[in-house]
């Protein structure tokens, strides 16, 4: 399913839908999640997106996918996911202190819904601004 547009936007969805979504979109708007990571396959390839680019603005859906905020792209990096750097999962915010902690806790999430991740998995890194 092909990302929803909003006012002329593509739009971006945080985590699951429930309390994994709230939880995310909250650290978007009132704390410091300035980055977050798809899989280029599972989440672009097979659904006939394109990967963001710098300066692309994204409509935040909560989880009645109603628009909740704008985010600005700032840097976008396909890496293996081997290669996720520190920097990048500090930017994520979501509790990952090192490279090896955002390994370790995505893997653990993409394997919950049934997705294997290798360490030459594709991960696309979006950095943004919340506008």
């Amino acid at each position: 399913m092909a990302f929803l547009r909003v006012n002329g936007l593509r739009s971006i969805e945080f985590g699951t839908p429930g309390q994994m979504r709230d939880r995310l979109n909250n650290l978007i708007i009132n704390g410091n999640k300035r980055a977050t990571a798809g899989l280029l396959k599972e989440d672009y390839l097979d659904e006939g997106e394109e990967i963001e680019f710098v300066g692309e603005k994204l409509a935040i859906l909560d989880n009645q996918q109603k628009p909740i905020g704008i985010v600005k792209v700032t840097r976008v990096e396909v890496l293996d996911f081997k290669d996720v750097p520190t920097e990048f999962a500090l930017a994520e915010a979501e509790g990952d202190l090192s490279g090896d902690d955002f390994r370790q806790s995505h893997l653990k999430f993409w394997n919950s819904i049934g997705i294997e991740v290798l360490p030459d998995t594709k991960i696309v890194t979006v950095y943004f601004d919340l506008e």
